[in-house]
């Protein structure tokens, strides 16, 4: 029987119950089809996105994922809402993530972290490898070492010899145990052969501060805390860990200028999505992101902050992300570095 004839109330009182029942389970499913086939024909996205910043408002991270939300909007034609979820180290916003629907909808701003947390702690409940998708880098920033004035070294080659002399009592502050700051430090104290003494803070803001005032003797943070640091007379820097001087700091010698070549920290921003996010959806997301990165506003937002603005593929920064896990996990298991 068809269906305009079901439809119609003059047969429909002459028919058997039976039958309405079946006609009316058709009709019903044949509403359903055109309402699914009409909801997944709508494009990417069809709603607002989510970015997860897994640290309170107002750090390099935050700003930089607000900057990119900003964007990513324009580029998408889609509100991209920032939503902060801080805690443990940046696990709390990963596991949110990585335990959402892969359906493009909730993504992660995600940095240097990402790629040492499953060596730092022993009870994750998501694996960073496998629960989560690269879809695209930022930039990067790289560490400086600051010093308080009060040490007698200015260059890296006459910080490690005054640290050799056992006398000096110096130390390294951090914003806690397992961060950038933390790293770095630990890294430096195993490419140099020293053991400066750690000491870490419950931020980076208050290690910045007791370094200005002299409690604490040296840190590695990045350029916007640098410069802010500097401004207060009371500390100096040492060294640029990275491959060439920056615009923001031009008269600051790299490591690499001082006889450390090897020695290159930077912290870098990069954005996921869960575990199995589609392809399509991840190269969707990229090329936005690329794209996002490229505009003249962002790129001189970044490079006033004495970043490098980048721009990978899926796949590549994938690649780059196995390798920082691979080389930070080597320093946590070399530093015995563990955060519970």
């Amino acid at each position: 029987m068809k269906i305009h004839t079901l439809l119609n109330p003059f047969f429909a009182r002459h028919l058997p119950r039976r039958a309405l029942i079946v006609g009316a389970a058709c009709v019903l499913s044949l509403g359903l089809g055109l309402g699914s086939q009409d909801l997944y024909a709508q494009p990417y996205p069809n709603k607002p996105i989510k970015l997860i910043i897994p640290f309170n408002a107002g750090g390099a991270l935050d700003i930089v994922g607000r900057l990119l939300a900003g964007e990513l909007s324009k580029q998408l034609s889609q509100n991209v809402i920032v939503e902060n979820k801080a805690g443990a180290g940046g696990n709390i916003a990963a596991s949110f993530v990585a335990k959402s629907d892969a359906d493009g909808y909730t993504l992660l701003m995600g940095s240097t972290g990402n790629s040492v947390n499953k060596a730092l702690y022993g009870n994750l409940n998501y694996d960073p490898d496998t629960d989560l998708t690269p879809v695209a880098i930022v930039g990067q920033i790289p560490n400086v070492l600051l010093a308080h004035k009060s040490v007698a070294a200015t260059t890296i080659n006459e910080l490690i010899a005054l640290s050799k002399t056992n006398s000096t009592g110096l130390n390294f502050a951090s914003g806690g145990s397992g961060t950038s700051e933390h790293l770095a430090a630990a890294l430096f104290n195993l490419k140099a052969g020293t053991s400066i003494a750690h000491i870490p803070y419950k931020g980076g803001a208050p290690a910045a501060t007791d370094l200005m005032s002299g409690q604490v003797q040296l840190m590695f943070t990045n350029q916007i805390t640098a410069i802010s640091a500097l401004q207060s007379g009371n500390v100096k820097v040492l060294g640029t860990a990275s491959t060439s001087r920056n615009k923001t700091l031009p008269d600051v010698p790299t490591f690499a200028e001082q006889g450390m070549s090897d020695f290159l920290v930077a912290v870098w921003w990069g954005v996921f999505g869960p575990g199995n996010l589609p392809p399509e959806l991840v190269n969707r997301l990229n090329q936005a992101i690329n794209a996002s990165v490229k505009m003249p506003e962002m790129t001189a937002k970044l490079e006033s902050m004495g970043a490098t603005p980048m721009s990978l593929s899926a796949p590549e920064f994938k690649a780059f992300f196995t390798k920082e896990s691979a080389r930070w996990s080597e320093v946590v298991k070399s530093a015995k570095i563990k955060v519970e």
